[in-house]
């Protein structure tokens, strides 16, 4: 599995924190950070958009370091992804991601 797919199975070279912390982009960044504060309610600047990717060596977002379930859960359970998981198929936490999101769903089968 290419290192750059999160435990939740979303591929962070498609991420635009992502592209903006490689890049160097603020302008990225800015427009990541509002449309992010958008989607969830919560105010999130340009500042935290800094991530190389949730499974490889470097930066992170303050959500995805410390406040991610998946991540955490496949973490402390030792998995490359939670397609390692048993009960992948079924688990409530992943499908706050998979069920809209049927190419996370897949790059975790592969």
């Amino acid at each position: 599995m290419k290192d750059l797919i999160a435990y939740c199975g979303l591929d962070c070279e498609k991420c635009d924190a992502r592209k903006a912390t490689i890049q160097d982009d603020d302008t990225l960044r800015r427009e990541v950070a509002k449309l992010w504060s958008e989607l969830n309610g919560v105010e999130i600047t340009a500042e935290m958009i800094h991530c190389t990717g949730c499974r490889v060596p470097g930066a992170k977002t303050p959500y995805c370091d410390g406040l991610c379930p998946i991540r955490a859960c496949a973490r402390e359970k030792g998995y490359a992804t939670c397609g390692d998981c048993p009960a992948c198929a079924d688990c409530p936490t992943l499908g706050m991601v998979t069920a809209n999101n049927p190419e996370a769903r897949s790059n975790l089968k592969s």
